[in-house]
């Protein structure tokens, strides 16, 4: 890592500079199962509300990311190219090299009781996770939700992480007040494809285990079918399976989004690929020859076949990559849940 040795000529120096100083950096290890072989590096970052650039097909403008880096590990994690801003390895460093910005709630706070700030929607989880296992030792989310809140900030969450559950009440209490969206990302139900794929996230049942427990609250909660991976969890019994289980969830929407490979995570990939299914790497390189995204034929006809499995099971479409809000009603009858842990090293939003 060379962030004290970033020049005011780099590439990245201004970007980052406007991020953190180097000098703020503290960098911890702790000897506890869940975070064995990672490594935190704590800074006080100097901004946490982030402008959408222009180009993006993201369906909003602000994001706040309190984490860089995630032990979620998943192969296709398209926020991978960002670890290499800060000199860090965006294969295993990306997994096990977590850059935490410490004081982002009351940096969020500031921001939102700022002149120039108009209450616009702030986007949560895009990026990496912000409930990935880090979030259980730093708990940097009940104070970002709670500057939400007090501020009547509209905003969305997207997640594969079970330790939303903790934050149920600050939720219900935000989506009281303002417009308050929650997806959680599953992409397909196959138990042995996840261990490979995701193997820092919660089983694809425990992600579920949210929805449902969401929906018991009287709160609705989306689904993004998020990656569909080409030749590994696109069989017509597949999709089959994943949109029954969404339903039986309790989700009130799906929304299907095929593997996109942007660089810096096409290289970690496709790497995996050939370890893994070497017999699909030159299939890989013909769908995916014109760049980062697969056909439009092949979206489409993804597309097409999710929708029509939930309309046979009773659910429909979000719109793109928006989670669907929260209705602050109250639940049907009381349903017991108490904070889940993060999951332990067997596995990010969305994407």
């Amino acid at each position: 890592m060379r962030w004290e040795n970033l020049s005011p000529d780099s590439e990245h120096s201004r970007a980052d500079a406007a991020l953190f100083g180097a000098e703020a950096v503290t960098t911890r290890t702790f000897d506890t199962p869940e975070f064995r072989g990672i490594t935190f590096h704590e800074i006080r970052a100097r901004s946490i509300v982030n402008r959408v650039p222009g180009a993006s097909r993201m369906p909003f403008e602000w994001t706040v990311n309190p984490y860089r880096g995630c032990s979620h590990a998943c192969v296709y994690c398209f926020a991978r190219k960002t670890h290499g801003y800060l000199d860090l390895d965006t294969g295993l460093g990306f997994d096990s090299q977590i850059v935490v910005k410490t004081n982002a709630p009351e940096l969020l706070r500031h921001r939102l009781a700022s002149r120039g700030w108009r209450g616009e929607h702030i986007a949560m989880g895009t990026n990496v996770d912000c409930y990935q296992r880090a979030e259980g030792r730093y708990r940097l989310m009940p104070g970002i939700l709670a500057a939400l809140r007090d501020h009547a900030n509209p905003f969305s969450i997207l997640t594969k992480g079970t330790l939303i559950l903790r934050d149920l009440p600050l939720l219900r209490q935000a989506a009281e007040v303002t417009d308050v969206g929650v997806s959680v990302s599953v992409g397909f139900t196959d138990e042995e494809l996840w261990r490979t794929v995701e193997p820092g996230t919660p089983a694809p049942e425990r992600r579920l285990e949210v929805v449902r427990t969401f929906a018991g609250h009287g709160i609705g909660c989306g689904v993004l079918m998020a990656p569909v991976i080409p030749f590994l969890s696109d069989r017509p019994e597949q999709l089959r399976a994943a949109v029954r289980a969404i339903a039986a969830s309790g989700a009130t929407s799906v929304t299907p989004l095929v593997l996109h490979l942007r660089p810096g995570a096409r290289e970690w990939f496709m790497s995996w690929l050939g370890r893994h299914h070497p017999h699909l790497v030159d299939r890989y390189l013909r769908l995916y020859a014109d760049g980062a995204y697969a056909p439009k034929w092949y979206q489409r006809r993804v597309t097409r076949q999710v929708h029509e499995l939930a309309r046979e099971y009773g659910i429909g479409p979000a719109g793109p990559g928006m989670p669907r809000r929260i209705r602050a009603a109250e639940p049907a009858e009381p349903v017991g849940s108490s904070p889940a842990e993060p999951a332990e090293p067997t596995q990010l939003t969305l994407l």
